[in-house]
């Protein structure tokens, strides 16, 4: 058998490397341009933003930083001394306007009993007497809710399961209402958000199976799209005084693909892996199966 020629052989190494080079920059431009994957991904959380609805001196903080809540737990309590005071006079104005109404009714029903022997304007007077008694003592027991209600509300709970974080509360510490004291992540609500380009939405549709690569885990996390985001910014236009829009006159003739948020439900997380809001990850969008074939009849 004779050797083949060099010439021959070195063009057919040629082809193979061209071939090869062809089906990787083929595979290569599939995977970067129309696979939905994206390195673009964040764990995501609802934080709950903790703030007092009453103003004062923090006299107790139950908790500390990164500890686990549940609902109903006590996170800190504002001067309940104060609004204990306030509630105690708020009683004592509801038995004052009481007795102020049951006196103004005794005089009303003994004069009334008198009959003529009572002028028709002192009945006048003293049917207003009552209302206006009437009227008062609703505006203490109004006021006497609003001091029970504060009162309660000095005692700030958790309203979710959580992890508190950001807290620098301590006690003696003035806050005002309003004033936020502490985040408190929900941990109910953790979830990975893949910011995919827009070329890619076609591929991707709710319900996806989705594979979750955080950055530092060697373990792939699964999941599936819960929604894709409805808006997003428009960084070219905004709004004037007069809410007429304010449209960015030059364009730019290099037009790079908008980033849509794309919500991933986590199935399964397994053990020891931390769901930390903020961590990068990859998400990949994994291949629709084919549903199975019909049986004929």
């Amino acid at each position: 058998m004779k050797p083949l020629p060099a010439a021959l052989v070195r063009s057919t190494a040629t082809l193979v490397v061209v071939a090869l080079a062809t089906l990787v920059a083929i595979w290569l431009w599939r995977r970067y341009e129309d696979d939905p994957w994206t390195r673009d991904g964040h764990v995501r959380a609802d934080v709950v933003r903790v703030t007092p609805d009453v103003a004062g001196l923090v006299t107790a903080v139950a908790v500390r930083d990164n500890q686990v809540v549940s609902p109903g737990d006590v996170l800190f309590v504002v001067d309940r001394p104060r609004f204990a005071l306030t509630l105690a006079q708020a009683d004592a104005a509801v038995q004052s306007a009481r007795a102020t109404l049951l006196q103004a009714r005794r005089e009303a029903r003994r004069d009334l009993a008198l009959g003529d022997l009572v002028a028709a304007e002192t009945h006048e007077q003293n049917l207003a007497r009552v209302a206006t008694a009437a009227a008062a003592l609703a505006q203490a027991e109004s006021s006497r809710r609003t001091a029970a209600l504060n009162l309660d509300r000095t005692t700030v709970r958790a309203t979710v399961h959580g992890v508190i974080a950001n807290l620098d509360l301590h006690p003696g510490d003035y806050i005002a209402a309003g004033a936020q004291a502490m985040a408190l992540v929900d941990s109910d609500s953790l979830r990975v958000e893949g910011y995919f380009e827009e070329t890619k939405l076609p591929r991707i549709h709710p319900g996806d199976r989705v594979a979750v690569h955080l950055m530092g885990e060697p373990r792939a996390l699964s999941g599936h799209v819960d929604s894709i985001a409805a808006a997003i910014s428009d960084p070219e236009r905004s709004n004037t005084g007069n809410l007429l829009p304010s449209v960015n006159p030059t364009f730019n003739w290099v037009r790079l693909a908008q980033r849509i948020p794309v919500r991933v439900k986590l199935d399964r997380v397994p053990a020891g892996v931390a769901l930390i809001v903020g961590r990068t990850a990859t998400v990949t969008i994994l291949p629709r199966t084919a549903p199975p074939a019909a049986t004929p009849s």
